[in-house]
């Protein structure tokens, strides 16, 4: 029983039309601090109509912004809706954000009313936002502060009948601020037709998920466009019981994959680099145990690509019991589809995964994009390329190699700033990624940033995500950043546990072996500070601030370019 949201719905008219077809289906689950507890559409429905009633009493009018930084919780959906329901324009922020940056988000958007999970951030947040007329704190609200209140106290005990939406379906619906890479975060207009035309795209390119009940864990940030749209929207489009259950946190995720036993997930590659780090730590070079995962990947993968011969068609049902299932066990044992974006996850993660039995649903998008503008279909699964354009969805590669889309997914635009607009959104209606892909036979694959590209003093051009990818492969890389730009060689930053410094520039090289020459690393410095959200050296969702690492460890990299001996000649 899918749906297929027509051109001129809204999101409300989307939820209303799930509440309506399957009142009694699974739509939530979380865990309340004692048991898991389950939520139907119809009681959904009656929750969403005490939030939508709680905003009316703030005498808030439609295309008011509101902000919203929480976990990801059934509170979250509830508020969204009942914002979405009263023609309001909702603003998600990373929960874990540092204060400033929220601040900035908050103030630029004139949010009037803002929930909040951490009441204890507000005091951090009172000094420097300006536009907030009431702060909602879903734990204990700050008593020194009359705008501050409860949830449980704002909260009506009954609700209002809900009702479609005021809002048109090409009128604002959300701004969702960007991380932040290379400057100031720049809020993404986006109307109800852009993510609800996403949507009908992706059921359209992918109908199989909606063959049976699917549940999704949700665990990526809902304040990232990614998850909001394929782990929140989309399964309300789906089968009247695709559930979505809100992981604890991370720290618990893996117990949560084995218990709740997840269908499909809508996942970034650090999870599946962190899984693969701990098998990979009781695989000994060489070691019995080795051979014999190497042999099941190499078999799992000829079978997905269907070039397994008889022989090993007729070995898999033991390689596939002695291995490849107890490794789809510790994600639960019932994963069927993961949605993988964000970044690339490297190739050969990618055909470990694909060859123990994993399907990957490889995608490509940005915020500005609603966000999937390309994934891969299952009869024609290319999991090393991010697939074709979603139905609807035009894309060319202009003569520098970047990726350009045009089609009912592309922004409004960015809101207050118009310049930043006219820079990506030509008048034909194109929007310039800023990314650089290969197309062959329709099919996209990512090459990189055109702004992260590297050019060395010689003129040579390194895009430094895929010499990182590769040096990453090695468990002994927490973390990694590639530089050089006007340099004659590249250099490397490195967090690492490992303290010799040689022997991590060794270890980086040994990964890039099969990089051209110039892609070498000659000059390495270990930092000991891990890049975080915290310190503003990563986004939140995981990307690094290049400028902001190299300003930071400025002296480091001078000096390490000073030393010529550490990697070999310079």
């Amino acid at each position: 029983m899918r749906i297929l949201p027509e051109e001129n719905w809204t999101l409300t008219d989307l939820f209303l039309e799930r509440v309506r077809l399957s009142p009694e289906g699974k739509a939530y689950r979380w865990f309340d601090g004692t048991a898991w507890v389950d939520m139907s559409w119809g009681e959904a429905a009656t929750e969403v109509g005490r939030w939508r009633a709680a905003l009316v009493r703030e005498n808030l009018q439609p295309g008011d912004r509101v902000g919203l930084s929480s976990r990801n919780r059934v509170e979250w959906m509830c508020f969204d809706q009942a914002a979405l329901g009263l023609g309001l324009v909702v603003v998600p922020l990373f929960y874990n954000d540092r204060p400033d940056n929220m601040a900035y988000c908050l103030n630029d958007a004139g949010a009037k009313l803002l929930l909040l999970e951490d009441g204890k951030l507000w005091e951090a947040l009172r000094a420097q936002v300006k536009t907030l007329e009431r702060v909602v704190c879903l734990n204990d609200a700050p008593s020194t502060d009359a705008k501050a209140v409860s949830v449980k106290q704002w909260l009506p005990k009954k609700g209002v009948a809900l009702q479609p939406s005021p809002a048109k379906a090409g009128e604002l619906a959300t701004l969702v601020y960007t991380s932040g890479t290379t400057g100031r975060p720049k809020g993404v207009m986006l109307s109800h037709r852009n993510i609800v035309s996403d949507l009908r795209a992706v059921i359209e390119a992918v109908p199989e998920i909606c063959g049976r009940p699917q549940r999704f864990l949700s665990f990526l940030p809902l304040s990232h466009m990614f998850e909001r749209t394929a782990g929140y929207y989309v399964p309300m489009c789906m089968h009247a019981n695709a559930q979505v259950i809100y992981a604890r946190g991370i720290l618990e995720l893996g117990e949560d994959m084995i218990s709740q036993k997840p269908t499909i997930i809508v996942s970034v590659p650090r999870i599946f680099e962190r899984v693969y780090s701990k098998v990979e730590e009781n695989l000994p070079p060489g070691s019995p145990k080795r051979k014999l995962f190497e042999k099941t990947v190499d078999i799992g993968w000829k079978r997905f690509k269907k070039e397994a011969s008889l022989g090993e068609q007729l070995l898999w049902p033991v390689l596939n019991a002695l291995v490849a299932k107890k490794l789809r066990a510790r994600l639960g044992g019932e994963l069927q589809y993961i949605f993988l974006g964000g970044a690339a996850l490297a190739p050969h993660l990618l055909k470990i995964f694909t060859g123990v039995g994993f399907t990957f649903v490889h995608g490509y998008g940005l915020t500005e994009t609603s966000p999937i503008a390309t994934c891969n279909r299952m009869p024609d699964n290319d999991p090393m390329s991010v697939g074709h354009p979603v139905p609807g969805v035009e894309a060319r590669v202009a003569g520098n190699g970047e990726l350009q889309v045009r089609g009912p997914i592309v922004m409004l635009g960015y809101w207050n700033n118009q310049s930043a607009t006219d820079a990506v959104l030509d008048r034909d209606g194109w929007f310039h990624t800023g990314d650089i892909v290969e197309m062959r036979e329709g099919r996209i694959y990512i090459r990189g940033r055109m702004k992260d590209v590297i050019i060395l003093s010689n003129g040579e051009k390194i895009p430094p995500g895929d010499a990182e990818q590769a040096i990453a492969r090695d468990t002994a890389f927490d973390q990694v950043m590639v530089v050089g730009e006007g340099r004659a060689h590249l250099g490397l930053l490195v967090v690492s546990k490992l303290e010799d410094e040689r022997e991590l520039c060794t270890r980086a090289n040994a990964q890039l072996k099969d990089f051209p020459g110039y892609a070498k690393i000659r000059h390495l410095a270990r930092v000991s500070e891990p890049w975080t959200v915290e310190n503003g050296l990563i986004t939140p969702t995981l990307k690094l601030k290049r400028n902001k690492i190299e300003e930071r460890y400025a002296k480091e990299i001078e000096a390490m370019y000073k030393r010529s001996d550490l990697c070999g000649p310079a």
